[in-house]
């Protein structure tokens, strides 16, 4: 019997997870298999290397019940409970979840009663008009299930969150950078450029003994198998299906190399053809001169933009948006930087569903190198992750009072929420409630599939509502599969605008949401942003690199983040937004 790999133990336990959302289970069950199948899937070693030293359970979100799921997969190439399950829920409904509007429920209902147990099958009966009589559909939803899935043909779902392929790349890395001869290693492509999802990892190297660099590549403990070894060039597949490929050049050669592998693509067009105006080849071993010359090699990128007149540009801006102009300009931005944060304005604690205590959470964040906190836990109307009555947030705020006691003068926390906008466009708590807070958060958890205008309206109620400070993850996407609410974006940056009120990056790399092209359009209104971890636990506020990241994308400067801010400053901008007198919106966001 041929082993399972990482792969396959992922896929099974995300293939029951899904399978047990299907069949109405309890939440916590489902979210222990989905964290386990994150946790095997993030790993940089064979899972069967961990079990054979005894050290499944440590492996994050792994306890003795799930470790002994482990070991049978690993011993016998099944897993019992998958099977018993698959008798009642068909595996093949999993599929029909990748759908942009489908969830468990409305598949559960289309098995129930059409008894469609395949995407093939759902396909032929979305175009029958078999759909549109099943209780609380019609013509439109079943056209927008047709176009989830026509969507899903033409895209597939290679793509992998900037956090999965992230730390998978520096594990690797790491390990490259300690042959001897190794001078520089770094990532290459949308992963150097920060993109929200990846569809595969480029890994560069300078070395002049190439083959040692490409023979531990290969060796690497995460590698399922070499699929390609050129000269300068090696590809792989990891135990995951993730594809990597690693390109190796002498120390002399890094500079040109490690722009080129970056790209984008139409950054790079540019550069070629500003490089033929000065009589230049440009590729990824050196300029050539067009006359004959010799190479003329370049160690650093910073060497590659002096020798077509422009300043270093910084890898998260080479999209071709503008910044080649720009620097041509001299007008680049001074991009916010991860040690400008000084405040995270979005966590959660035990009162909903965080881990610890509002003074651990505190703690912890201070820990990190944050100067102020807010506590922001879910209210009532989202049931499944504990929100607080008003009875119990007000208790919470006892606690809060306790923790800044506790922590001293040079550590604020404030007591915030993070409230839910309802389906019908209402928010959980009412105006006297919020005016108890320092801080008001509205998000959108649920009905993210309602009509465009629909959905857009909800948000736009929340934000006008002058106790709202900071809407959260706008859209409510997910990484990489849910897209999120189909929100009007410039009707929600204009009312942003116009009221002062504070758009979230929120860093958690499943979400980067705003996304970069957002906070690009946000930045040019005057919109003010916040880069939030949303964390649920202290090893969370590691993601604050990512958020930055993706506000560096959005041409962010430490002035459009308003917690990179002197806490004195935020609280006045508060304090203003909510008692606006007789300042207008507009003036206010200046």
């Amino acid at each position: 019997m041929e082993r399972m790999r990482n792969r396959e133990v992922v896929e099974l336990f995300s293939l029951v997870a899904d399978m047990l959302a299907i069949r109405g289970d309890q939440i916590h069950r489902i979210l222990a298999y989905r964290k386990a199948a994150e946790s095997i899937d993030a790993l940089g070693r064979d899972v069967n290397v961990i079990f054979a030293e005894g050290k499944l359970t440590e492996i994050p979100g792994i306890g003795d019940t799930l470790a002994a799921k482990i070991e049978e997969m690993l011993t016998t190439g099944r897993l019992a409970f998958y099977d018993k399950l698959a008798q009642e829920i068909p595996p093949g409904l999993v599929d029909m979840l990748r759908v942009e509007g489908l969830g468990p429920k409305r598949v559960k209902q289309i098995y129930e009663t059409l008894k469609i147990t395949t995407l093939d099958e759902l396909t032929t009966a979305a175009r029958a008009g078999k759909l549109r009589d099943l209780p609380g559909m019609g013509a439109k939803s079943e056209a927008k299930i047709l176009a989830g899935i026509e969507a899903l043909a033409r895209h597939g779902d290679t793509r992998i969150s900037l956090g999965v392929a992230w730390p998978i790349a520096q594990m690797m890395l790491d390990e490259l950078a300690k042959l001897p001869g190794v001078t520089a290693a770094a990532v290459g492509g949308s992963l150097r450029r920060m993109r929200d999802t990846i569809g595969d990892i480029d890994l560069l190297v300078a070395s002049d003994d190439t083959a040692a660099v490409m023979d531990r590549f290969a060796a690497l403990e995460n590698v399922e198998s070499v699929v390609g070894r050129g000269p300068t060039k090696t590809n792989v597949v990891l135990l995951n299906g993730l594809g990597v490929d690693l390109r190796v050049l002498p120390a002399a050669r890094w500079g040109t190399l490690l722009n080129y592998f970056t790209g984008s693509q139409a950054h790079n067009v540019k550069l070629r053809e500003m490089a033929l105006k000065k009589g230049l080849s440009l590729n990824e071993h050196a300029f050539t001169p067009l006359n004959g010359g010799p190479e003329i090699l370049c160690a650093t990128e910073e060497e590659v933009y002096a020798r077509l007149g422009l300043p270093f540009i910084p890898p998260c801006l080479r999209e071709d948006r503008g910044e080649i102009e720009a620097a041509l300009a001299g007008k680049l931005p001074s991009l916010v930087q991860l040690d400008d944060i000084r405040t995270d304005l979005h966590m959660h604690t035990h009162w909903s569903d965080g881990t610890l205590s509002v003074l651990e959470m505190a703690r912890a964040a201070r820990d990190a190198g944050l100067q102020a906190v807010a506590i922001t836990d879910h209210s009532v109307s989202l049931g499944v992750a504990n929100g607080l009555s008003v009875e119990r947030l007000r208790q919470q705020a006892a606690e809060v009072r306790a923790a800044n006691e506790a922590l001293g003068p040079d550590f604020h926390v404030l007591h915030g929420t993070e409230m839910e906008i309802r389906a019908d466009g209402t928010l959980d708590y009412p105006d006297e409630v919020l005016a108890e807070l320092d801080f008001v958060i509205a998000s959108l958890h649920t009905a993210l599939s309602q009509p465009r205008e629909q959905v857009t309206t909800r948000l736009l109620n929340a934000i006008r509502n002058p106790h709202v400070d900071m809407i959260a993850h706008p859209t409510g996407r997910l990484l990489p599969d849910r897209a999120g609410a189909d929100l009007d974006m410039d009707a929600v940056l204009a009312a942003a605008a116009e009221t002062g009120t504070i758009l979230e990056i929120n860093a958690h790399p499943a979400r980067l949401d705003l996304r970069d092209s957002h906070v690009r359009r946000a930045v040019e209104l005057g919109v003010r942003i916040a880069i939030n971890t949303d964390a649920h636990r202290p090893g969370e506020f590691d993601n604050r690199g990512y958020g930055v990241a993706t506000a560096q994308r959005g041409w962010a400067t430490v002035g459009d983040v308003v917690n990179t801010w002197p806490l004195a400053d935020f609280l006045s901008f508060i304090a203003a937004k909510n008692d606006p007198p007789s300042v207008s919106g507009s003036e206010r966001a200046q």
